[in-house]
């Protein structure tokens, strides 16, 4: 898609400062590598000196966000929140691509799934008996929805993703390629020499405005539900264990491990990699560094560092204390060998 300046502008509340208002920007870029034609952003003054030698068009800034030697061929977009209407820009430029609703020759449908009219099914999807799913919904080729499914409105499956029996998913809901979702959760009983299998009869429940990435995998509750609340985000390659809760607009980032009946509370971040024990809480708005491993409850607002997780401040000065490991051995063998040579000149 190709617009004016000055109409990009308007659209993505922003004020023009120099530059050509009536030239068409086709597309975005980073302000490294953006070109004429191309629209880019400003936010930090560590990158200040790419903007002295862009070729793009336009680039968004924040209102008195000091530049120096702005080239005549760049216009400044001068505005609130440059990153927001940059992301505007973005969507405007490079729509996402639409599917006119139809359901392919190819697809399998159950006799008893109920879609709404607008909903596109994709060739090689298989929809399951009593499947509901809601308006301008598409569920993409390959992808495996099963039985008593209930999907809202303006949901997005991508390809080859599985939603297991019973799953009940909200609106502007995207599950991209690979994801599980209502996998039996890992819940064994060691008899007899013998791991029995615990049987995994529950279902998940995801919020609306959740997005759960690539190979992510969400287990079903044992009994009862796995919940993903409204506004989450849900990196790729994240497993989450059965009967866990996760709250509003957490950001659970790639990697993250999440054992079973965990309880994660609004706003919580777990950066990449981190492990989390069972039955622990991890409190509002607690941040979990990467690659932590948290045995115990987190207190909401904390932020949490190492394994076994500690305090960031207490963690990292352990970091710092065992870096000196080498030389407080080396001064130690030091004093002892002096030690010894005092011991062996007394009489």
């Amino acid at each position: 898609m190709s617009i004016t300046l000055t109409e990009l502008a308007n659209l993505c509340a922003a004020q023009i400062k120099g530059g050509d208002p009536s030239s068409v920007i086709g597309s975005a870029a980073d302000i490294v590598t953006a070109q004429a034609g191309q629209v880019t952003q400003l936010t930090s003054s560590r990158y200040s000196k790419h903007l002295q030698t862009s070729n793009a068009s336009a680039c968004f800034i924040a209102e008195g966000f000091p530049v120096e030697n702005v080239p005549e061929n760049v216009a400044l977009l001068v505005c609130a929140d440059p990153e927001m209407s940059f992301i505007k820009a973005v969507e405007l430029l490079h729509p996402q691509p639409a599917h006119p609703p139809q359901i392919a020759p190819q697809a399998v449908l159950s006799d008893t799934a109920a879609l709404a009219d607008t909903v596109y099914v994709g060739p090689y999807a298989v929809i399951g008996e009593n499947v509901r799913i809601g308006d301008n919904s598409e569920i993409l080729a390959g992808a495996y929805i099963g039985n008593n499914v209930q999907i809202g409105k303006n949901c997005r499956i991508y390809p080859y993703a599985v939603i297991y029996d019973d799953a009940v998913i909200g609106d502007n809901v995207i599950i991209h390629s690979g994801a599980i979702i209502g996998a039996d959760g890992f819940g064994y009983k060691f008899r007899n020499h013998q791991h029995v299998k615990v049987p995994q009869v529950g279902n998940v429940v995801i919020g609306d405005n959740v997005e759960i990435g690539a190979n992510a995998c969400i287990d079903r509750g044992a009994l009862g539900s796995t919940s993903i609340g409204a506004g989450s985000k849900i990196d790729n390659l994240v497993q989450i264990g059965h009967n866990n809760k996760i709250g509003n607009h957490v950001i659970m980032c790639g990697q993250v491990g999440v054992s079973g009946s965990c309880d994660i509370q609004d706003y919580a971040v777990l950066a990449g990699s981190a492990g989390i024990a069972d039955h622990v809480t991890i409190g509002q708005g607690a941040v979990v560094m990467a690659r932590a491993g948290v045995a115990g409850d987190i207190k909401a607002g904390s932020q949490v560092f190492g394994s076994p997780a500690k305090e960031k401040r207490v963690a990292y000065k352990e970091q710092v204390a065992i870096s000196k490991l080498p030389e407080l051995i080396k001064t130690v063998k030091l004093l002892e060998e002096k030690i010894q040579l005092l011991e062996e000149k007394q009489p």
